[in-house]
């Protein structure tokens, strides 16, 4: 067939790219070359519209054993040998059209690239976002894609540990599900995604190739519209239970010493992990398709090369060792099979029944080498000048006790605030046995590092909203929450993985949002000294009326030396005292009060100060270590009243508030479901009280006692406000509510 701009038009390539090919190969490519670069130059997998701002990130320092990028995955430094590997990211699309496989996919795939590189998964996270929780196509979403997340890791066998949720209009055509996964390795057994020494065999393992996925990372780089479903073949389908002998045997072999790289085929295939290992290893391969395990018959040279068929590894081994290979794969049950070599050329050579089917330099196609890299046009929203006119002074304060109930009642009923109690009990949070937060819950989940002597505190965080109204300040607030939940559950912050979830970047508003959260995550990255790690850009995440909020959604991982060190988020013992670390504000902006309460779309991110949130957690850190208080919870969506519930829900404690202060310095609104960050509440014994205070003060740090904690009953300024059993059962069960009527 004659190949033309138009045939590169057809496959997602610019009439300017098709050129730039043509002048890389120094002719006109063929059909199958054509669809390599196209997988290849996606937005997905060469990130030509981010990769010169993500390059701005801090990428190196601290704890980090690779630089950002260098490998599947972050590899950071534990101590006594030991590192951590972990990665974020996206599985957008085929969730939106398929959503049990999509958001399963997703979970599969952020696995293979921790294990890949010779850790053993011992936790996963998510993050998702819907629209309206009342429609019913979003039902329907939301239950196919926790079925999805639930089936793959609890077959596959490693505990999912923490999440988040939210509801919000923006996402209902485009939901966004990141799944997150952590191991943790011996760093003299780590792997690299690299091909190197002429003649070392090239292996391809796990399951059988098929026509599951072929386009997947094109896919993922194209708006949704109408016509989106006609892509369902793009969305690949996943086995667990393969996974885990993929695992197994991976783990295994890497133990023999023989493997030289390795590589998960995930996003764009075999030609991805060819290319990708051999311009790392400034080398090439020779590649004979026909002996790639199929399970379908006659697949063409393209369709072999950019299937994303499930649970598959690309090897390079050392000659003359094939034979351990074979044995242990083997032993699993899994297809292993010698499908090429490596090569001095720099050239990946392409076969099929001894025919020469493609041959490109594996340079011309990656990130980082002859992949294209964009500048594109920004400009600052149009919406910003409404966002700009807000005031609070038109917006009607709380006038009585019983109106501040009345709202308190609503509040915590909201799906973004109310227990995901309806998703969490569809995943094993308890298998591997380290998982330490399921009855003692923290602010971030505390995972046991088992060999290591040591545990892991781990969280997903962003609020896509404080990031539309302000895409540098509300990216800083994702990076410092993540932060926070962290030092709150008795952890040091130690490194960041990001997954970037954005519209389309040819928009210019939209390209403002992006380069801004951009700037702004790495301005609060060097404060904490948690250098990101690595992650993923998906653009693309439109509805028809628009983008979706802008959603850079932080993973973090901390250190905790000794498990004894962690500190839960609930209150303890009646006559604990209640105090609040972190000055208020009066600012309801942003609130889930404001937007879901008032019904005020647009108003600014609610007040952040870098400076005062490293100073608070540097505070709240070291009365953690010295054992000054009991438990500690950050104050977020909700505000302080939804804080204090929380604090009490798992022991069915309750608590007596009772605050003076002067309405003419702060509202009532605010003080009790104002958004205002760098706030943490937190208890302690009566006797440790005037320590607390002592050490706040030489520390320059506000903080406001409160009230106490009591057997169950709630009071706020002197009136009852039922037993803590009451709102519990309104926390617990309002999701469940809504999806069974």
């Amino acid at each position: 067939m004659e190949i033309t701009a138009k045939t590169a038009e057809e496959l997602r390539l610019t009439a300017e790219e098709f050129e730039l090919i043509k002048q890389k190969l120094g002719r006109t490519p063929n059909f199958t070359e054509l669809c390599a670069f196209s997988a290849m130059w996606s937005e997905h997998c060469s990130y030509k519209n981010s990769i010169k701002w993500l390059k701005t990130l801090p990428r190196s320092g601290g704890r980090m054993l690779v630089e950002a990028g260098e490998e599947n995955a972050g590899l950071m430094d534990l101590g006594n040998g030991w590192g951590v590997v972990f990665k974020i990211e996206s599985h957008n699309h085929p969730s939106a059209i398929e959503p049990f496989q999509g958001a399963a996919t997703g979970v599969g795939g952020i696995q293979r690239d921790i294990f890949t590189m010779g850790a053993r998964p011992i936790a996963s996270l998510n993050s998702l976002r819907f629209g309206n929780i009342k429609d019913k196509k979003n039902q329907r979403l939301l239950a196919g894609i926790v079925h999805g997340i639930g089936h793959y890791g609890n077959c596959f066998g490693v505990p999912t540990v923490a999440g988040e949720t939210y509801f919000e209009e923006c996402y209902a055509t485009n939901p966004l599900v990141n799944a997150m996964s952590v191991g943790i390795v011996r760093v003299d057994k780590t792997i690299s995604a690299t091909a190197k020494g002429k003649g070392n065999p090239v292996f391809f393992v796990g399951s059988a190739t098929g026509k599951d996925g072929i386009g997947g990372a094109s896919f993922a780089s194209a708006n949704i519209t109408a016509e989106s479903t006609e892509d369902l073949p793009a969305v690949q389908v996943g086995d667990p239970f393969q996974e885990k002998k993929l695992l197994e045997a991976c783990l295994e072999v890497i133990d023999t010493g023989v493997v030289v790289g390795m590589q998960d085929m995930g996003a764009a295939g075999i030609i991805c992990s060819c290319s990708e290992m051999s311009a790392k290893g400034e080398v090439g391969m020779r590649i004979d398709l026909d002996k790639v395990p199929t399970r379908q018959q006659n697949m063409k040279a393209w369709e072999l090369l950019l299937s994303e068929s499930q649970e598959r590894m690309l090897l390079v081994v050392e000659k003359g060792k094939e034979e351990a290979i074979l044995k242990i794969f083997d032993k699993w049950d899994l297809p292993c099979s010698q499908i090429g070599e490596v090569t001095e050329d720099k050239l990946l050579s392409f076969y099929l029944h001894g025919e020469l089917e493609a041959q490109i330099p594996a340079y011309e196609l990656v990130l980082g080498g002859g992949a294209p890299q964009y500048d594109r046009e920004y400009k600052e929203p149009e919406y910003f000048s409404a966002i700009d006119k807000f005031t609070i002074a038109p917006i009607k304060d709380v006038e009585s006790n019983d109106e501040l109930k009345s709202i308190t009642e609503q509040l915590i009923q909201l799906p973004n605030i109310a227990s995901k109690r309806w998703i969490y009990v569809q995943y094993d949070s308890m298998v591997g046995a380290a998982n330490t937060s399921t009855n003692a819950p923290s602010d971030a989940a505390i995972v046991l590092a088992k060999g290591t002597g040591k545990a892991l505190a781990v969280t997903v965080d962003c609020n896509g909203r404080y990031v539309q109204s302000d895409p540098y300040k509300g990216a800083m607030i994702a990076v410092a929450e993540a932060a926070r939940n962290i030092v709150c559950s008795g952890g040091e912050p130690i490194g960041v993985t990001n997954c970037l979830n954005f519209g389309n970047p040819y928009i210019p508003e939209v390209y403002f949002q992006f380069v801004k959260a951009v700037q702004g995550m790495g301005e609060a990255c060097k404060k904490f000294n948690t250098p990101v790690t690595g992650g993923n850009v998906s653009f693309y995440n439109q509805n028809p009326e628009g983008p979706v909020y802008p959603t850079p959604t932080i993973g973090m991982v901390g250190l905790l030396n000794d498990v004894n060190d962690k500190m839960t988020l609930d209150f303890k013992h009646e006559g604990d005292m209640i105090v609040l670390i972190g000055t208020q504000q009066n600012d309801i902006n942003c609130s889930e009060y404001l937007h879901k309460i008032k019904g005020i779309e647009l108003s600014p991110a609610p007040f952040f100060d870098l400076d005062e949130e490293y100073a608070v957690q540097k505070f709240l850190s070291s009365i953690i270590k010295e054992k000054i208080v009991a438990s500690a919870h950050d104050v977020s969506e909700g505000g302080l009243i939804v804080a204090l519930f929380e604090s009490a829900f798992n022991r069915n404690t309750g608590f007596d508030i009772s605050v003076d202060f002067e309405k003419d310095e702060i509202r009532l609104d605010a003080f009790w479901f104002g958004e205002a960050q760098s706030r943490i509440v937190v208890s302690c014994s009566n006797d440790k009280l005037q320590e607390l205070k002592h050490k706040a003060a030489s520390a320059g740090i506000d903080i406001t006692v409160l009230g106490i904690v009591t057997t169950s009953s709630i009071k706020i300024n002197g009136e009852s406000w039922d037993d803590i059993s009451t709102w519990k059962n309104l926390y617990d069960t309002a999701i469940e509510k809504i999806l069974t009527t």
